[in-house]
């Protein structure tokens, strides 16, 4: 049988709900300390190794948070959608453990993408010897901010920074996780884009992690989508679901 039909399903079942309140409770939290002045994003998202905000506990506590009210939207309806589904066949321990550790697999394989780019970027800044060095790392790495001064020094010291202290934040790379798992083990049942086009899972998954891999390669700029996260996410539960069930091939739902 290649198409899920629930018998006691749960339509709400116990880590999906937890989750869902701790992503909303903390959303809630980053938007009384902005209004404070105070960010949560810089001691809990996730940093780069080289940014001094980088802390370890941060692969665990990005996760948690969102950027905005949409965001954080698509993500939990996205992780209820596919998430409730594998909890209801897996069980509430097995399914925490995945949503983890497709969460660690996420922000693991973008922080090897971060450091990466951050290394071409710190190789970039002390090659800087005159003004035409300086306006080209700042047209290579455009400022974040408007600035009040003329002084080259300053502006490039600034951006490279903002560029090392960007925050990471939001359960995507874990909901892509559910996302391949539900496509492998479900693969023949029916997701419909929009509410109105159905497409097989199998199909979807394929297609969505092709797109993120363009979008991941082509690096536009002005995207700020981690899509390597996402694709980290994907990757990290698809092993975990292929090595739960190989020895287990002919249960797929």
């Amino acid at each position: 049988m290649t198409e899920f039909r629930p018998g006691r399903f749960q339509i709400l079942p116990t880590i999906i709900k937890n989750l869902l309140i701790i992503n909303v409770l903390i959303f809630f939290a980053q938007y009384v300390f902005s209004k404070a002045g105070f960010s949560l994003e810089d001691y809990f998202a996730l940093h780069t190794f080289q940014s001094p905000l980088f802390k370890p506990w941060q692969f665990l506590t990005h996760m948690f948070m969102h950027g905005s009210l949409e965001h954080i939207f698509f993500n939990m309806f996205a992780l209820w959608m596919f998430g409730s589904i594998l909890e209801n066949v897996w069980g509430p321990k097995r399914f925490l453990t995945f949503y983890l550790i497709s969460g660690f697999g996420a922000a693991l394989l973008h922080m090897i993408v971060l450091y990466f780019n951050a290394q071409g970027m710190l190789t970039d800044y002390h090659s800087v010897n005159s003004a035409n060095d300086a306006m080209a790392f700042l047209t290579k790495y455009p400022p974040e901010r408007q600035f009040r001064t003329d002084d080259l020094t300053t502006i490039l010291n600034t951006t490279l920074q903002d560029h090392l202290n960007e925050a990471t934040l939001g359960a995507s790379g874990a909901v892509f996780g559910c996302l391949a798992a539900f496509g492998y083990l479900f693969p023949n049942t029916y997701i419909y884009l929009y509410f109105f086009l159905p497409i097989k899972a199998k199909w979807f998954v394929i297609g969505y992690a092709a797109l993120e891999l363009y979008s991941a390669v082509q690096n536009s700029a002005g995207d700020n989508v981690a899509h390597f996260a996402h694709l980290g996410g994907a990757l990290a539960g698809f092993l975990m679901v292929y090595f739960w069930n190989k020895t287990n091939k002919k249960t797929f739902y």
